[in-house]
């Protein structure tokens, strides 16, 4: 019989916040079917004696109390002996993140891991939306500064974004073309996309959550005032939300394309019915704050789907 562990490959969890996370909200509800908790992060992976290795701990999450997370016991973990990986970390999408990926796909056929390593190895969040252009804002992927230059003259207010970046860091949002700032981006960054600004963002981004292939549920997060950004990190607001005809439209044929590359969960954002280009595999958020605001369990969708 396969132990009934699930190992997570995340940050640690002392750095995570327990009322939003969407890692712990799935931990909390397989630990109810008297699954253990093993969580190591990926600095800590390895291949031993042709085995995968993660040195890490048994720890039990629990909403109720004063510290919602308790380490049961330290230990050296064979990861072929879990009955489910995943890997939850935030990007950076760096050479460890790819290295651990590379190190996961040696059991792959062994522990069923989600999301696919190849596949989110494979799906760059945002130059993957370049496939459904046709949805989206005016975008370009470039580091080529005359491009950025000519594209941010003919959309005048123009969004920056790290092509590797997540949860809201480092975007800007521009004017008018600044060449010491814009070299200053690319030489942190590398590969930026600049979109056109789309101002309904202060109404208001859409996230749609895909399990399996399928829409699930969708949140709505409002900036703050006085920002474009909806991240509940940087102090957007939740709301509930009904998707339009077009959105779910798009989302549908999203979802379709990412179960035939081996993703199962997954996370789309759209202002003002537009795909706003990030398509989130690596660790996608805010199935916690769906069930808050409408008691809709997708942690329970999730597992039930993934053990079928």
């Amino acid at each position: 019989m396969i132990n009934k562990i699930v190992a997570i490959q995340g940050n640690h969890p002392s750095t995570l916040n327990h009322l939003t996370d969407t890692s712990i909200f799935l931990a909390n509800e397989i630990q109810k079917k008297k699954y253990k908790i093993f969580y190591y992060e990926p600095k800590n992976l390895s291949i031993i004696n042709s085995k995968v290795i993660a040195k890490g701990f048994f720890l039990r999450f629990g909403y109720n109390d004063k510290k919602f997370y308790k380490i049961l016991k330290k230990k050296k973990l064979n990861l072929s002996k879990c009955k489910f990986i995943l890997i939850r970390q935030n990007p950076p999408f760096n050479l460890e993140y790819i290295s651990t990926t590379y190190i996961l796909d040696t059991i792959k056929n062994k522990v069923k891991i989600i999301n696919n390593p190849t596949s989110i190895r494979n799906i760059s969040e945002k130059i993957y939306s370049s496939k459904y252009q046709k949805f989206m804002p005016r975008t370009i992927f470039t580091q080529n500064i005359k491009e950025i230059k000519n594209f941010i003259k003919s959309n005048k207010k123009t969004i920056l974004k790290p092509v590797h970046g997540y949860g809201g860091n480092d975007i800007r949002l521009v004017s008018n073309f600044n060449l010491k700032m814009i070299t200053k981006f690319i030489n942190k960054h590398g590969y930026i996309m600049c979109q056109k600004f789309l101002p309904k963002i202060s109404k208001g981004d859409k996230r749609v959550f895909i399990i399996d292939g399928k829409i699930v549920g969708a949140i709505s997060r409002i900036p703050k005032k006085n920002s474009f950004l909806s991240n509940l990190s940087k102090g957007g607001k939740a709301t509930t939300i009904d998707l339009t005809i077009k959105e779910k439209m798009i989302s549908r044929k999203i979802a379709s394309e990412l179960k035939k590359e081996d993703i199962f969960l997954a996370g789309i954002d759209f202002i003002d019915e537009k795909l706003n280009g990030d398509i989130n595999v690596t660790s996608p958020t805010g199935l916690k704050t769906l069930y808050d605001l409408s008691k809709i369990n997708l942690a329970k969708s999730f597992w039930k789907k993934l053990k079928a």
